[in-house]
């Protein structure tokens, strides 16, 4: 069933209570720009803010990158949410009750929509199950939480029956529709529940709407070593967690996104620990910006791609800086560190901090308190650092060993980090620290971004996982940028006294497309009026701030081109070393330095 927008819908009655201005300056810091308002855009990077909201027009647009909308828009892409999910967040906000369906009106419901209203019905029969099962109860209790993070996080309990859940809702919803909700699976005696004998945690997106489970299997001693009571399988995993469905996807929820998101905002940055009761124990401690990966990995870029934000484009855009707590386990390690190599091509501050050795992080707060807690966080180090010492710790004392260790297991995080300045910086800290000469250190980082260089132009990227795949979204980005630089020019061309030299902005744009002034000329005027409502909406009578934003999106666009030129340069070389006649490689070579080295200057000119 559709939401009417209205003069008495949900929609209108939600924009009559919260303003652009309101809704955006909650996510981001807004500066005056003549009757407008400008920030640095959350949806690319940039050194210059080309992001403006538009009081008057209760609109925001941003020159970068082409993002566009008003507060849904901006919240659904924000908060990596659908429409339905911002509609329910604002409407929350602003204290707009939404409609309810019932009845007929069920039938007019989308597939989503059915979705959603059977997972939170069934986190309901699970949070009843909860209060009639006594050892569960206490077994929450004995892991240190209070009965209030109990009921704010809605635990519940699946019993060990066969077809508990199914029995309950199997007249009220399709087989079909339970199934494709993750809640039940199909053998050969007919459906039966996924999860049973489970303590269940449900996993909310960032609006806070139940989209899966998470089960820890109980009694505890079952499982591996027994199974579930009445468990098909006596091998039953200790957690499981809901396939993914058409409101669920493993990369883009982290558990405790709809809880933890104002305290990240709110202290400037977010903890990553592995499961339910690492994250439970901290937010009861008092450190609510904490989230769970609840065992899968972190997504390998910020956005999917069907152009979709995925959860560690979420968490960036909450806070640039993000600690992760290795637990001492191995497994547990190894996938904080993936993630941290994530985090860092992302161009996030990321920190590394750990337990001590026996303690998870609810263990160390159960058993030695909050300020233990504190203290692991208060301790942490940029990840380089912390890997560092975390190897010389081993005691290795053969120097050659110590360089080879330092070039496989330092070099690759440092060859993530963008900030040629960063790199500079930790260069030195790793001589400092191993002995290593600069000049070896800067040879093996050079060696290792050539590498992810070929892989990326080959769709490879860390661990395998894809990173060198461009989103959807990001492919068009320099149309955008061009868009915008246009508009500007074309603008400044109808002033009586302009700042800027139209001829000259639009020949430094030719110049970075390999094309004509007349040809530039000729693309802008094609659509000249509506690229001139533009800039004018944005920058008002400001031409100064917009000088500025030519130029940060002149680096831009001659970025993405070059980008898009070293791809191609990559295959060539590919293609040529595998040919018989390799008389060409030395050629593409330098091709490929140069433009690599132009990059680099534009990417330092921003710090």
């Amino acid at each position: 069933m559709a939401i009417s927008s209205g003069a008495n819908s949900p929609v209108q009655a939600i924009k009559e209570r919260l303003g652009i201005e309101e809704v955006v300056s909650s996510y981001l810091k807004l500066e005056k720009a003549g009757a407008n308002l400008k920030a640095k855009c959350p949806f690319h990077n940039e050194k210059t803010p080309s992001f403006f909201v538009s009081p008057s027009r209760d609109s925001y647009y941003c020159f970068g990158c082409g993002a566009k909308g008003d507060i849904f828009t901006f919240v659904e892409e924000f908060e990596g949410l659908d429409f339905k999910g911002a509609l329910k967040l604002l409407a929350d906000r602003a204290g707009v009750e939404l409609p309810k369906w019932s009845g007929e009106s069920k039938r007019d419901l989308s597939e989503k929509e059915r979705l959603y209203e059977i997972i939170e019905k069934a986190a309901e029969y699970y949070r009843e199950n909860l209060k009639k099962e006594k050892d569960a109860m206490e077994y929450l209790k004995s892991r240190g939480l209070a009965d209030k993070t109990v009921a704010d996080f809605e635990i519940g309990f699946a019993v060990p029956a066969w077809s508990g859940l199914y029995d309950r809702f199997k007249k009220t919803y399709s087989d079909a529709e339970l199934e494709k909700a993750g809640l039940v699976k199909k053998g050969e005696r007919g459906y039966y529940d996924r999860f049973r004998g489970r303590i269940m945690f449900p996993v909310s997106d960032s609006s806070g709407r139940v989209v899966a489970f998470s089960g820890r299997i109980f009694p505890p001693e079952a499982g591996k070593d027994g199974g579930a009571p009445s468990a098909p399988d006596k091998t039953a995993a200790k957690y499981l967690n809901s396939p993914e469905t058409p409101i669920f996807k493993k990369s883009a929820v982290l558990y405790g996104i709809d809880k933890a998101k104002d305290s990240i905002r709110k202290n400037d940055f977010s903890i990553i620990v592995e499961g339910q009761f690492d994250l439970l124990m901290s937010h009861q401690a008092g450190f609510r910006n904490t989230l769970a990966t609840l065992g899968t990995a972190l997504a390998d870029s910020d956005r999917g791609e069907d152009g979709t934000v995925n959860n560690l484009g979420v968490v960036k855009r909450l806070s640039q800086n993000i600690v992760f707590v290795f637990d001492p386990d191995k497994a547990g390690f190894a996938a904080a560190l993936r993630a941290a190599a994530t985090a860092l091509s992302m161009d996030m501050n990321v920190k590394g901090a750990a337990t001590e050795e026996g303690y998870d992080p609810a263990d160390l707060v159960l058993k030695k308190g909050p300020d233990a807690w504190r203290a692991v966080i208060r301790n942490s180090k940029h990840i380089i650092e912390f890997l560092l010492d975390r190897f010389l710790a081993s005691g290795e004392k053969d120097p050659l060993k110590t360089k080879l260790l330092v070039e496989e297991k330092i070099i690759p995080y440092l060859s993530y980090i963008q900030s040629p300045v960063k790199k500079s910086h930790f260069v030195s800290v790793i001589s400092e620290k191993t002995g290593i000469r600069e000049e070896d250190i800067r040879q093996s980082l050079e060696k290792k971004e050539k590498e992810k260089a070929d892989d990326s132009s080959t769709g490879k990227s860390i661990e395998g996982s894809g990173q060198g795949k461009e989103p959807a979204k990001n492919i068009l980005r320099k149309d955008y940028i061009l868009r915008r630089l246009l508009g500007i020019a074309l603008w400044q061309k109808g002033l009586e006294k302009p700042i800027m030299e139209s001829d000259i902005l639009l020949g430094k744009i030719a110049g970075i497309m390999n094309a004509s002034e007349e040809e530039m000329l000729s693309l802008a005027e094609a659509s000249g009026p509506d690229l001139v409502f533009e800039a004018e909406v944005f920058y008002g009578a400001d031409s100064l701030d917009a000088e500025k934003d030519a130029a940060e999106m002149l680096l831009n666009l001659e970025e993405e081109y070059l980008k898009a030129e070293l791809a191609t340069e990559m295959r060539n070389l590919r293609d040529t070393e595998s040919s018989a006649d390799r008389k060409d490689v030395p050629e593409i070579l330098k091709k490929i330095d140069k433009i690599n080295k132009r990059i680099q200057i534009i990417k330092s000119g921003r710090f």
